[in-house]
């Protein structure tokens, strides 16, 4: 099994220094590079604190510029928010500028809010009908000359400058959860990243019983790289469990939040539901959410990722961003590449 790297540059609350945040999150990526992680992935978010990532590529050039080895992703951008041109430019540039490390992911998005301030009008539910129409246009123009006339864009004979320097193009990854989304990423040769959100086991079961159903219906595929991200924390005493559940119930508080589209967030920052008020509280449950996340000791943490690996999960996402300080984040990371990683190497 292989091991990435998800972390975005957050803050719950304007008391922490954004220079603080930026420093923390290139030293995390440089921990999974010196700790042999293939993959470290940015996402795109927009106007929201607690996932800093206006543009993807400029982080990746940044840390693909103080580290040796780890592969850079964008994890995933949002296609609608996008012309073809500049974001074949914008990839290839990241590609050139990093000497060819650059891993392509591509989603619709999640957050109606984000897509009533980038794209007005557009519906979340439509939107992978953007990236539908994106990638086929991003391959032609990595290629050469290519003109299009789609229903979203339409621009006359072009390419992209630069062209990436991985040939023909960087590896293609999808976040897929849907079986549409996986015939679509075995019909198109991508990779396929999941994630169970905070859902058991039988959760991950079902993706990579997608995956299987789609590599049948498309035999002559090739089989794609099946990832998988959770949650993590590894921890060796009481306080620091406590801590890390804390800190994830708070972040999905604001993720409920934005999935409703609530409309209450000051200054990025999404309100925090109570848990109380939920009617889904269950799943935020202290005892469950340890259980179902890659939360727990190093030893509960290897035989949990036993399981994933056995399962077919090729690769495993350590999604460190969850709203924990920083010394914790640090802490955690420092035992699992150190009595973690090696059990699985």
């Amino acid at each position: 099994m292989k091991f990435h790297l998800a972390v975005n540059l957050e803050r719950m609350d304007d008391n922490i220094a954004m220079k603080d945040v930026r420093d923390h999150t290139l030293r995390m990526v440089q921990m999974a590079d010196e700790a042999g992680f293939e993959i470290a992935w940015a996402a795109e978010h927009h106007a929201l604190e607690m996932t800093i990532a206006p543009n993807p590529f400029s982080l990746l050039v940044w840390w693909g510029e103080n580290t040796k080895n780890i592969r850079l992703g964008c994890a995933v951008v949002n296609a609608s928010y996008w012309h073809p041109i500049r974001l074949a430019g914008e990839a290839a540039m990241t590609d050139l500028l990093t000497d060819g490390r650059l891993e392509f992911g591509i989603g619709s998005g999640a957050y109606q809010r984000e897509f009533d301030r980038m794209m007005p009008g557009l519906k979340q539910s439509d939107a992978w009908k953007y990236m539908n129409e994106m990638l086929p246009a991003l391959l032609n123009l990595w290629q050469g000359d290519y003109e299009h006339n789609g229903e979203f864009w339409q621009f006359p004979l072009s390419t992209s400058i630069p062209k990436p320097v991985q040939d023909p193009h960087p590896p293609l990854w999808v976040a897929a959860r849907s079986p549409i989304t996986y015939d679509y990423a075995i019909q198109n040769n991508c990779n396929v990243m999941c994630w169970p959100l905070t859902r058991d086991f039988s959760e991950a079961e079902l993706y990579k019983q997608r995956l299987d159903e789609a590599m049948e219906k498309f035999p002559e595929a090739k089989r794609p790289k099946f990832a998988l991200m959770r949650h993590a924390a590894v921890y060796e005493n009481e306080q620091s469990r406590d801590i890390a559940v804390q800190s994830i119930q708070c972040v999905l508080g604001q993720f409920e939040n934005l999935f409703r589209n609530m409309g209450d967030v000051k200054d990025g920052f999404p309100k925090q539901i109570p848990l109380s008020e939920l009617a889904n509280r269950d799943e935020y449950n202290g005892e469950m959410l340890e259980e179902n996340l890659l939360f727990g000791s190093p030893d509960e943490v290897i035989d949990k990722l036993k399981r994933y690996e056995a399962l077919g999960v090729d690769s495993f996402i350590y999604y460190a961003s969850m709203g924990m300080p920083m010394d914790e984040q640090i802490k955690s990371m420092e035992l699992f590449c150190d009595k973690v990683v090696p059990a699985l190497a």
